[in-house]
């Protein structure tokens, strides 16, 4: 369908949908009563239709008689059912804090559900450090080797994601992912968000969302800060290695009433040696400042400034067999001189209006400075017997960009449906990326790569989600131009090498709800996968964004109102999969690729103390073209689970237990090497009082011995004579025990 022929068809679906309108229309608004603010996302249901509030707690729903019952649920709040009659004005709704549980969940819209379970998640089981932050998303497990300062390693659905190729992370609708960075395409560094300043987690699994564009193969992730602070925060964190952290978060001011408008500022400040022998002398400081302010009753602006440091060293990856023969320990290092820097600025504007009663403006503005450097050996010895191999990758970086969304909501007699369409535009600039051969931190002793690059994407996008009884269809369209701009700074003469490319992704959701309980839906979409602009311009005639193609067939279960259960299948296709090596400068082509699946979610509240949760995820990725003896794709796990227990046994006292599970997995495509798998358990103990906490919390509280990142690679040591491929590993970490103390005022 061509551009032209897909707008007509939604032009003609939107004239068609205005023509039938309700005969009774129903509109309110929904606040808290404790503080008389406005509700986001209240749910208000009127029999098998639903509808939600919006930034200003005001909804609109159709009623197809003149006097019905409303139904309006919110996480942390008591439901309530209002009466209302067609002569009746404009609702106002307060709704009372109630503690959050599982009751609270309704089972009537998919992605909203989830997110929902992700909120009582977060009450029960609240992020406690900057390693929570992704664990969070069932499912996706982290390995970190480089001292903590480096972005963590994903896995999700069969995917090793590396840094973030294969998954849309943003914060506050920031994106995360680094485009064509100096360490790997799609590279996040989330350590500039503040765990306390979380809000909400937002997510979904797989391509089939119009609204979520580049990297969103196995995923996309949204964190959500706090709009306004209940409290003031002052924390202390001390602990094992060294470890001392320190958070601050304060309200500037607060101003209620119809053009309400607050501000608050949070800092972040933490030191680690951790366990390793050689010191880690981690540093990293967080700012983040957000303001809020109503324009008028009906519209929004948020302004959102970060600014992030990081420095540290690292001991790197060991081999396996220098640890065996006794030449280092388990915290020991071939090469302590690995280590780096990294710093980002942040800045971000979002308008939001409720520009009538069925329709909705967002506009995101953003810009990102950015500096990275890394020093690492991954080989030791193998390259350079004189020197070392240690390498050093770095970049300087500005991103701009921006998202325009417009949403209309159209009530008809027999159906309803909610339009949207969307753009949005993001320019990297990104100078002097470069991967030398370093000595000692200080000295280059080779380029192998060194240039420019500029990247823009510029995207349109439209969904349709139509309801009528026990059935919605959202059928989406996505439109996805990039272009590809490198100057290699090591020829002698200067050239700049492009490309350009443009991707069509259509997208249909399908969910039938056929019992306020429970929904069932199947998911399908095209999306693609993301590539360095240094591995475009060097494929010259072939597919430089090779295409995936997924579904998921699954459904949220409401067995009675405490046990919920989120069971899915699933299925993904990739055509190809080009890989920048950011470590070699070199292009990794591998074939297509086939991925299923299968998904168990599990949350359980017997009681309101009580509080029991398991995630279980089971993935088969093979290659397809080659030999089945030689299929596998290294890293890939197959079987993960995460889960734990919430207790409160006392008022005030809250204990957590929280477990995660990887088997061992393939480290080389025939299998011959595995990846050794874990079983690590975490345990927090928090008592609360009015003014203060005190908390305890132990990572890996049986002090297993595991291997938190590890790869297959060939090396050699000083004193050997050939080079050895064999598994190199981060020792995770061991029994690590902080105590925290919180001040409210």
């Amino acid at each position: 369908m061509t551009g032209r022929a897909a707008f007509m068809a939604w032009f003609v679906i939107f004239l068609f949908c205005n023509s039938v309108q309700a005969q009774y229309t129903i509109t309110g608004r929904i606040l808290a009563r404790d503080t008389d603010l406005p509700l986001e996302e209240a749910t208000i249901q009127l029999k098998s239709q639903h509808t939600h509030s919006g930034i200003d707690g005001r909804f609109t729903i159709n009623s197809s008689q003149p006097t019905d019952t409303l139904f309006i649920t919110h996480i942390g709040y008591d439901p309530k059912r209002i009466i209302w009659t067609n002569n009746s004005s404009p609702l106002t709704i307060h709704l009372l804090t109630a503690p959050v549980q599982l009751s609270q969940v309704v089972v009537n819209d998919s992605r909203r559900a989830i997110q929902q379970v992700m909120q009582i998640d977060l009450k029960t089981n609240p992020v406690n450090s900057a390693q929570d932050i992704l664990r969070k998303v069932p499912g996706l497990f982290i390995g970190q080797h480089a001292g903590g300062g480096k972005a963590e390693q994903i896995f999700l659905r069969g995917f090793d994601i590396d840094h973030g190729t294969d998954i849309r992370i943003t914060t506050d609708g920031m994106p995360v992912n680094m485009v064509s960075h100096a360490h790997g395409q799609g590279y996040a560094d989330l350590h500039y968000l503040i765990p306390e300043t979380i809000k909400d987690i937002q997510f979904g699994k797989g391509s089939y969302y119009a609204e979520e564009g580049d990297f969103t193969t196995a995923g996309y992730v949204n964190f959500t800060t706090f709009n306004r602070l209940d409290r003031n925060l002052l924390k202390l964190e001390a602990g094992q290695f060294n470890t001392l952290r320190t958070v601050g978060m304060f309200n500037l001011f607060e101003k209620t009433g119809e053009n309400a408008s607050n501000a608050y500022i949070a800092g972040e400040y933490q030191f680690s040696n951790g366990p390793f022998e050689a010191k880690q002398n981690f540093n990293r400081l967080n700012f983040l400042a957000k303001y809020n302010t109503q324009i008028g009753q009906h519209s929004n602006l948020q302004i959102v400034g970060s600014a992030f440091n990081s420095k540290w060293d690292a001991s790197g990856q060991i081999p396996d067999r220098a640890v065996k023969s006794g030449l280092i320990t388990r915290w020991g290092a071939i090469d302590a001189t690995e280590g780096g820097t990294t710093s980002r600025t942040n800045i971000a504007a979002k308008y939001r209006s409720k520009i009538s009663a069925t329709e909705d403006w967002l506009s995101n503005f953003y810009f990102s400075q950015y500096d990275f450097s890394l020093f690492s050996n991954f080989t030791f010895f193998l390259e350079d017997p004189v020197n070392g191999d240690q390498i050093h990758q770095s970049e300087k970086r500005k991103i701009y960009g921006m998202d325009h969304r417009y949403t209309k909501q159209v009530l008809g007699n027999h159906s309803d449906w909610i339009l949207t369409a969307g753009m949005g535009l993001r320019h990297d600039a990104v100078r002097d990326i470069q991967l030398s051969h370093t000595l000692q931190r200080k000295e280059v002793l080779e380029y192998f790569a060194l240039g420019d690059v500029d990247q823009t994407n510029a995207s349109l996008y439209g969904s349709a989600e139509w309801r009528k009884g026990h059935w919605k269809l959202i059928p989406g369209i996505r439109i996805d131009h990039f272009i590809f701009n490198y100057v290699d700074k090591l020829q002698p003469v200067y050239s700049t090498q492009s490309a350009q490319k443009t991707m069509l992704s259509p997208k249909l959701n399908l969910v039938y709800t056929p019992h306020a309980n429970w929904q069932g839906y199947l998911k399908m979409g095209k999306g693609f996968h993301s590539n360095d602009t240094r591995v475009v311009v060097a494929q010259e005639g072939r597919e430089i964004l090779p295409a995936t193609y997924g579904a998921d067939l699954g459904a949220i279960i409401k067995v009675h109102p405490k046990l919920l259960l989120q069971p899915a299948i699933w299925f993904l296709y990739m055509e190809q999969e080009f890989v920048y090596v950011g470590d070699a400068a070199i292009v990794e082509p591998s074939g297509k690729t086939r991925r299923l699946g299968a998904e168990l979610g599990i949350r359980y509240q017997p009681t309101n103390w009580l509080y029991l949760d398991a995630d279980i995820n089971y993935a088969k990725a093979r290659a397809i073209e080659e030999d089945k003896e030689a299929d596998f794709i290294p890293l890939a796990p197959d079987l993960t689970s995460t889960g734990g227990i919430s207790v409160k046994p006392i008022k005030r006292l809250d204990i957590n237990w929280r477990y995660r599970y990887m088997k061992d997995r393939p480290a080389n495509e025939d299998n011959s090497i595995q990846a050794q798998g874990y079983f690590v358990n975490d345990l927090l103990i928090n008592y609360t009082r009015t003014k203060w906490a005190l908390g305890l919390q132990i990572e890996n509280l049986f002090d297993t011995e595991w291997r938190e990142a590890q790869f297959d690679t060939e090396s050699r040591l000083q004193n050997e004579a050939n080079p050895v491929s064999e598994i190199h590993y981060t020792p995770g970490t061991p029994f690590f025990a902080r105590i925290k103390w919180s001040l409210f005022f």
